[in-house]
């Protein structure tokens, strides 16, 4: 079975790597390739190996073949988009772009890092990259579409696991079921009126004539959106907080600035920057109340007693959960955590968070932790937690008891494979390709590049 989806994941990677290579290697360019409208150079694939030897790419075989055929593959993708005007926004672009220079920014300490890194201005570096993020989106969206229609039923998944070669079942790690109550410390209301009041001001300096992006910049706590004016990009209605949506979508003046809005992130106000139908790009500012230590004190003591009333048996974890916990994503399952990264109930050990994993060291099946801190890293706020072992599971070959969900998402994979590979082969057959000489005799996993 050929690893398409994974393998153009990690060209995707590849497509984005520093520019360090463009400046260090000087290939003379060539087309080597055509497909459809859209030409490969001799310079990518050249870029693309740098860069894979560089990340220790361990491919078995002729790792230069194997980049051509991807980039060959991405090609015929992006022909087809263009004919069935598969489309990706500018703001679209302009938001990912920003998104990964913030994280580059993250990594190599700050902008100034970067810009000395590259020798480049971060306009001229985020210039560089809009290409070739728009060609990696249209080439996932064009993936997308293709197989759009996959569907699966539990008819399907029990066939599917009788059918599977016993030693062709993966290895499932140790996997963890985990159960939480999760308080906030209280925010004091002087706390809030200092936010409020700092907010009313700012809006007043807007209304002067102060720029909102600047304020943002320099005021905001959404790090996320800061550096770039407090600017959120195009999102629809579900993408964000209802009380955010509800207050941004009523935003009529581009000029005015909003009403203080409170969400589960903090406080904020909001500057329409345009909106189409129900989207909307808009400019905020998010500040955060302080909380005390006599106040963390506080919540961790109510956690300590919660703890004493369910060890006790006056009531079960998942009823203190309901009644006590301030985590509205869990609270109504019984504090049931979900990993985000794979929408199940269950997590490997790296899957875990630091504050999490350190309580899970000495428990037991069964278990409720001590209470403890931890930073919720998406919301940016203070908790204090406690946690249950719900479940865990030594390492065992999957099985269709304790990882369904697993094996759906085999399934689903290879159907997905299947219906690409099928794709791929007929398109080969009805769009232009050309191979220059030199690389006709590459070994590809796909026949049928080289016309007959």
């Amino acid at each position: 079975m050929k690893q398409f989806i994974k393998i153009s994941t990690l060209l995707l990677s590849i497509f984005f790597s520093f520019n360090t290579l463009q400046a260090q290697t000087n290939v003379i360019d060539e087309v080597i390739a055509v497909v459809g409208d859209n030409a490969i150079l001799k310079s990518d694939i050249e870029h693309q190996y740098e860069q894979a030897l560089v990340e220790g790419a361990n491919y078995q075989g002729d790792l230069k073949c194997h980049l051509f055929e991807q980039a060959l593959i991405s090609k015929l993708l992006l022909n087809q988009a263009k004919l069935d005007s598969v489309e990706v926004g500018e703001n679209e672009v302009v938001n990912q772009v920003d998104q990964r220079i913030n994280y580059f920014i993250q990594q190599i300490g700050d902008k100034e890092k970067l810009e000395e890194y590259f020798n480049k201005s971060l306009l001229q570096i985020k210039r560089d990259q809009m290409e070739m993020v728009r060609t990696q989106m249209l080439t996932q969206r064009m993936q997308q579409e293709i197989t759009k229609d996959i569907n699966v039923t539990p008819a399907d998944i029990r066939g599917y696991y009788r059918n599977l070669p016993k030693d062709s079942l993966p290895m499932v790690p140790t996997q963890f079921e985990l159960q939480q109550i999760v308080l906030h410390p209280r925010v004091e209301q002087k706390e809030i009126d200092r936010v409020k009041a700092q907010l009313r001001d700012f809006q007043k300096q807007v209304n002067e004539g102060r720029d909102f992006a600047t304020l943002a910049v320099l005021y905001s706590e959404d790090k996320g959106s800061a550096t770039r004016g407090g600017e959120l990009g195009w999102m629809p209605r579900s993408g964000l907080v209802p009380e955010f949506a509800s207050v941004a979508f009523n935003l009529q003046d581009k000029k005015k600035v909003s009403k203080i809005v409170e969400t589960e992130f903090g406080f904020h106000i909001i500057q329409l920057i345009d909106r189409k139908g129900e989207r909307i790009n808009c400019r905020h500012i998010l500040i955060k109340p302080k909380v005390t230590e006599d106040a963390k004190k506080e919540a961790q003591a109510s956690l300590d007693t919660i703890r004493g009333l369910i060890t006790d048996g006056t009531m079960s974890f998942e009823e203190a959960a309901l009644r006590f916990s301030m985590d509205k994503d869990s609270r109504t399952s019984g504090g049931q955590m979900v990993n985000p990264q794979t929408g199940t109930s269950k997590f490997e050990m790296g899957q875990i968070p630091v504050a999490i994993n350190k309580e899970l060291q000495t428990m037991e099946e069964g278990d409720i932790s001590p209470s403890f801190f931890m930073l919720d890293e998406r919301k940016g706020k203070e908790t204090f937690r406690l946690i249950k072992l719900k479940r865990k599971s030594d390492p065992h070959k999957a099985n269709l008891k304790e990882d369904y969900q697993l094996l759906q998402s085999m399934l689903e994979n290879s159907m997905r494979q299947e219906t690409l590979d099928k794709w791929i082969k007929d398109k080969q057959a009805e769009t232009y390709i050309t191979i220059d000489k030199n690389w006709v005799n590459c070994e590809f996993e796909y026949d049928n590049w080289v016309k007959k």
